[in-house]
């Protein structure tokens, strides 16, 4: 797949910026930016410069100036992609950007594709294929957590854990298939005993493994958070105070929200995914009904579900409420927001201070309207998840394509255990340890294709 071209594209943002940076990378980058390229400082060219050194001077068209630059230079193996690369940074003009582009070409480059250095690296051996994903992730993460993990993976964690696996997996497969090599002597060079236990430890791994992705998609597109309750109560102003912007149609009308309205906001370095659900009541109009159904389907997709009673009612009618919400979770977080506290009946309020919290369940008197004691609610929104709490070495399945592969991979190692107790032959054995060797592979790039490949790297940007 790897063409001998040299490549160039932008590598910052688009659009317009104090400075750019235009990256070349490939046998020719160095002598193709030495021919637009005049040192201010050195009479030498760039090819005759040392590597991971600086260099300011000025790019011409002939005898036209574009721009004064600085040159870095890194030489193969030595760099990113594993190639000779030169970065040149210039002013952010969008039209010195293409000056600079188009010369480069017409000196012998080519426009990079979406994710072609990426993909450099990792067919010079550079990264694994879940490091450079990893890049992808680093590069689109939106909180804390999500840049934690992506750190991790970048630098190996996650394929270090794998490629661990599949060094023992490979020992025992060898010998399994020595055995059958002499399978009329009846000899067994690998131990059962010493392969049951290291089966049951990968398929614990595994299972860890596989299991965390529900955190790691929370991690990598937000804390899914259901706001519902009754008509009127102030979803809708809680989800615009938490905005901090006028999301959603505020109205004292009935039945204002008739569907779910979503935004993702990032919150003291955590990422949340909010729904405002159409209110919960008993109703003839279809349309308003169809809303309502889609409150519930939110509320089971949830992490933490936001229930907002209005303390204006009576506590008989709010602890109605909570007893159906609570009837309807299965293991979400449940924070109770008693809203509009400023107007609230002191009956309700106090019953609600002594009413008992079941597991997972927390209440926060709150007046959404006055974004009174908002920080709390968010405090028990972030404790509900604890992302914090995600050590810099946590490995955590953030990609979709992984855990398909670690779900294969689990039923692959789930059939050598019942084959190990059922005493099978080797040869089946082998077959199923090859097919987990097979999709563990499959995540780091050990065994892969054009095709996923192509599909990969057609998701990165261009010039990462």
């Amino acid at each position: 797949m790897l063409d001998q071209l040299t490549i160039c594209a932008i590598a910052t943002s688009p659009g317009m910026g104090a400075i750019a940076t235009i990256r070349l990378s490939g046998e020719k980058a160095i002598e193709i930016a030495d021919s637009v390229f005049q040192s201010t400082k050195s009479n030498k060219s760039l090819t005759d410069q040392k590597p991971n050194t600086l260099h300011f001077g000025s790019i011409s068209d002939g005898t036209e100036l574009i721009d004064e630059v600085v040159v870095s230079i890194f030489r193969a193996p030595h760099s990113f992609t594993g190639e000779d690369v030169i970065e040149i940074s210039c002013h952010g003009s969008v039209y010195i950007q293409q000056r600079i582009l188009q010369l480069l070409i017409t000196k012998g480059a080519r426009m990079a594709l979406p994710g072609e250095f990426t993909q450099r690296a990792f067919l010079n051996g550079k990264m694994d294929l879940s490091q450079a994903e990893a890049v992808a992730d680093l590069i689109a993460s939106t909180n804390r957590a999500a840049q934690k993990v992506a750190i991790n993976q970048m630098r190996g964690g996650f394929s270090s854990e794998l490629k661990n696996l599949r060094g023992e997996l490979l020992h025992f497969i060898a010998m399994i298939e020595l055995e059958l090599d002499f399978s009329e002597e009846d000899v067994e060079f690998a131990d059962r005993k010493q392969l049951k236990r290291l089966v049951s430890k990968i398929e614990e791994i595994l299972r860890k493994l596989k299991n965390s992705f529900q955190l790691g998609n929370v991690i990598k597109n937000g804390i899914p958070v259901a706001i519902i309750g009754d008509t009127n109560v102030g979803k809708s102003t809680l989800l615009n105070a938490l905005l901090n912007e006028e999301k959603a149609i505020v109205s004292d009308i009935h039945g204002t929200t008739r569907d779910v309205i979503e935004d993702v906001v990032n919150i003291h370095g955590t990422a949340f995914r909010f729904f405002d659900t159409a209110g919960i009541r008993e109703t003839t109009d279809e349309i308003e009904t169809l809303g309502i159904e889609r409150s519930y389907n939110k509320l089971d997709q949830a992490t933490v579900v936001i229930l907002v009673v209005d303390t204006k009612n009576d506590f008989t009618t709010v602890f109605g409420r909570i007893v159906k919400i609570r009837k309807r979770l299965a293991g979400q977080h449940l924070i109770i927001a008693a809203n509009k506290v400023d107007r609230g009946l002191p009956e309700t309020i106090a019953k609600l201070k002594e009413m008992p919290l079941l597991a997972n369940e927390k209440l926060v008197f709150i007046a959404a309207k006055l974004k009174t004691n908002l920080d709390e609610l968010i405090l028990e929104m972030q404790q509900a998840v604890s992302l914090d709490s995600i050590s810099e070495d946590a490995v955590i399945v953030t990609n979709v394509r992984h855990f398909e592969a670690l779900t294969r991979a689990y039923e692959s190692i789930e059939r050598v255990q019942l084959g190990l107790e059922n005493l099978i032959s080797g040869d089946f054995l082998a077959q199923d340890i090859r097919e987990c060797l097979l999709y563990l592979g499959e995540i780091t790039g050990e065994i892969s294709n054009d095709e996923i490949l192509g599909h990969i790297f057609k998701n990165f940007c261009i010039g990462k």
